[in-house]
């Protein structure tokens, strides 16, 4: 079993930045790569970033040169730094943990951009 706690979620202007961060407990020894989603209203969910055991990452187009994923594993913990914030970015970000064959997610961090 896997746990996530997503944090760090809000309210900013276009333009703006915002970090958030997955604290990851349970059996983290068991986790293959970690993941950042969101959900738009009336959206599917889509991938944002994932970052492998190994560190390495990828990222939609939508968010690439403007988001970062990375991972603290002293921390048990992933971020992803969104800057040059846009309205399209509003969404429910959720934390994923692949545990082959399943994934974990976390409850999920409302992020608001207003134009």
């Amino acid at each position: 079993q896997v746990q996530l706690e997503e944090s760090g979620g809000g309210l900013v202007q276009a333009g703006g930045s915002l970090r958030l961060s997955c604290a990851i407990s349970g059996s983290i020894f068991s986790i293959n790569a970690m993941g950042w989603y969101r959900q738009a209203p009336g959206k599917q969910r889509e991938l944002v970033a994932t970052i492998t055991k190994i560190g390495t990452p990828t990222y939609a187009d939508s968010v690439k040169g403007r988001f970062t994923i990375s991972r603290d594993n002293a921390k048990n913990t992933v971020y992803l730094q969104m800057n040059s914030l846009k309205a399209e970015d509003t969404a429910v970000y959720y934390c994923n943990a692949r545990v082959v064959p399943t994934a974990y997610w976390g409850q999920g961090t409302q992020v608001t951009v207003s134009s």
